[in-house]
């Protein structure tokens, strides 16, 4: 019983956010309405004419050939009538159905945006592209048949009611009576059809995001030979969604025979009692045949109105998806006093109207001199890019202080990953992460750069805890190298300006030489001007993380994240990147996480994790001597070699 008030709750409040987006276009929908009942008045009146020339021309030798041709023309202004308005209410039901569905996709794709990368994570892009395309485009239908079936069948019910009335009490009354099967048929249907329908919009984004997965890791099914689980895991899904289609479709098809019956039962009750009543001399041949028309017309509708509540519900179905993805809890937005990193000047280290503190003006002094220090580490690195250096050490005073205070996360609250990590970073150091996959290496990465929030402790840059540090700025003081490379559709140059958008040529190609890019570069078909694709088909895995190392060489960010930066580039190019990350790593905090240990023997601490703790740190030769876990993981490295 409960579960039944909750469907009901829900399809309300889906009613409501519907009629909410509906909303803005008021003004349109009035429009519509007056023309369906402008329309619905036209398409009444041609009975009434129809019965009239009748009457003109039921006696033998008796017609009256003048009073017919008004008729025909009063006729030919009705049906004009009745077009222009039902052209005019389509127009009308076409720009709202499709404004509103504008607006969910806007709405949609801001909220995609704006989602937390948990949600992301634990959603397949499958299903929420079917959510923002399928669910969308199904609704669109259901929306349009509304409006353009909904509005005429219930001003044609009320109209031809109207006429029955007004033309026979008693016949008017047979089609009332007969009317309450109809009704029942339709909610009979309606109230089966909605949850089989909302199971079909599930399994269909269940099967889109199967074949998305499919498609875009082609490569990896074909080569570990996952093809025959694929089509299983693809016939069973498959095997579902043809279920609850043939369910969801046999009680929306039973909806049409069902109400014809009732409409043959309305025709045949007024047939009958109109005939009598004509014999008794109550009503004329012409009108006879004009209650018939009504009684027509007055069934018709609710043939169109079931069909409407079949595709509604279909419609409340995918607009409960769509509304579910709107209305998820975005991310946390920035605080509203959120500091922005690298503004500190002169004038912040001075008293300000007797409000600063002693303490707070020693920080802000001690601040400002290790500033002076990592400007100083990093003009000393004597890179062939200097003066992009330079230039980027006079834009940003971030030092790179990195501080974890009793840090805990975890995915899931069930399974604690980071439990009580405690690190301090000194501007300017190397810090290289190690350990077993699943230990947490990852995750340290995804806290510092706050694609998450710790769920206790803090994270501070600078002194800042990174909670109230702008998202973009905190963002944009890291350069990131991964595995996993990032290119965009759009030629080479404008993939290596992407965080550095005003970067001249000269800056571009100094960076790309000490990326080691540049020789490949020139030798693609357009060079710089060459157009790459969002996968980068046509280059090699090398070359696409060349230019994403590019990329962050170009950028020069006051901390970077090495993530198995050179993990697709051969040997000889790999030791020429690792002299150049030294370079440009010199004066910069530096996060590098490495399963190759041979490549962080120059860290300046070595922190070694297991089951989200920091079991070891130090330096490679301190952590050999302790021969602990490094020891062996370093050792088994070695043999492996």
């Amino acid at each position: 019983m409960n579960g039944k008030k909750e469907k009901k709750n829900g399809q309300a409040a889906v009613m409501k956010k519907i009629l909410h987006s509906i909303a803005p276009y008021r003004l349109t929908v009035i429009v519509s309405i007056i023309m369906a009942a402008a329309s619905v008045l036209f398409t009444l009146y041609l009975p009434i004419l129809s019965g009239q020339a009748i009457d003109y021309i039921i006696g033998y030798n008796d017609v009256d050939f003048d009073a017919i041709l008004r008729i025909i023309r009063n006729m030919i202004f009705a049906i004009a009538g009745a077009a222009l308005s039902q052209w005019i209410m389509n127009i009308a039901n076409n720009r709202i159905t499709y404004r509103v569905i504008r607006d969910m996709r806007e709405a949609a794709f801001r909220k995609i945006e704006v989602l937390p990368l948990g949600y992301l994570d634990s959603n397949s892009t499958g299903n929420i592209v079917s959510r923002v395309v399928a669910d969308v485009d199904q609704f669109a239908d259901g929306l349009l048949m509304g409006f353009s079936q909904l509005f005429t069948g219930v001003i044609t019910i009320a109209g031809t009611l109207f006429f029955l009335f007004r033309a026979d009490v008693g016949i008017a009354l047979v089609v009332v009576l007969i009317t309450p099967v109809s009704l029942f048929a339709a909610a009979f249907v309606a109230k089966r059809t909605y949850s089989m329908f909302l199971q079909q919009s599930a399994t269909r984004g269940e099967q889109t995001a199967l074949i998305d997965e499919m498609i875009g890791n082609q490569k990896v099914v074909q080569a570990f030979g996952y093809e025959d689980e694929s089509l299983s895991r693809f016939t069973e899904i498959n095997e579902r969604l043809r279920d609850c289609s043939l369910k969801a479709t046999f009680f929306s098809s039973i909806t049409n025979p069902t109400t014809r019956f009732v409409n043959s039962l309305v025709y045949t009750g007024v047939g009958l009692t109109g005939a009598l009543t004509v014999i008794s001399g109550g009503i004329t041949v012409g009108t006879l045949t004009c209650l018939l028309s009504y009684a027509n017309q007055y069934t018709k509708p609710f043939n169109e109105i079931s069909g409407v509540v079949t595709e509604l519900q279909n419609a409340i179905a995918c607009a409960e998806r769509i509304y579910k993805l709107i209305d998820e809890v975005p991310e946390v937005p920035d605080a509203e006093d959120a500091v922005e990193l690298g503004k500190t000047s002169t004038a912040e280290n001075m008293s300000e109207s007797g409000k600063t503190t002693v303490a707070e003006g020693a920080k802000k002094a001690n601040k400002t001199v290790a500033v002076q220090k990592v400007t100083n580490m990093r003009k000393n690195s004597s890179a062939e890019y200097e003066k992009n250096e330079v230039e980027a050490i006079g834009k940003n005073a971030t030092t790179g202080e990195v501080v974890l205070d009793h840090v805990a996360f975890s995915y899931v609250p069930e399974k604690p990953l980071i439990e009580n990590l405690n690190l301090s970073v000194r501007p300017g150091q190397r810090i290289a992460i190690v350990g077993p996959t699943g230990c947490g290496k990852t995750t340290m990465i995804n806290l510092l750069m706050r694609f998450y929030d710790v769920n206790a402790g803090s994270i501070r840059v600078d002194g800042e805890d990174i909670r109230h540090i702008a998202r973009h700025s905190l963002r944009s003081n890291y350069g990131m190298v991964l595995q996993d490379t990032w290119l965009k559709p759009g030629t080479v140059r404008e993939n290596i300006k992407l965080g550095k958008p005003d970067a001249t040529d000269e800056e571009m190609i100094a960076a790309a030489k000490a990326a080691h890019a540049h020789s490949f570069i020139e030798r693609l078909p357009e060079g710089y001007d060459t157009v790459v694709t969002e996968d980068g088909d046509g280059l090699s895995q090398g070359q696409k993380q060349l230019l994403c190392i590019t990329r962050v060489m170009l950028d020069l960010p006051p901390m970077l994240i090495l993530d198995e930066a050179t993990s697709s580039i051969d040997t000889r190019t790999e030791q020429r990147i690792q002299r150049a990350f030294a370079k440009m790593m010199a004066g910069r905090t530096s996060f590098i996480i490495a399963h190759r240990l041979s490549t962080i023997r120059d860290a300046d601490v070595i922190l070694v994790m297991r089951d989200g703790h920091i079991i070891e740190q130090g330096r490679h030769e301190e952590l050999l001597e302790k021969g602990g876990f490094y020891a062996e993981l370093y050792m088994s490295q070695l043999r492996r070699a």
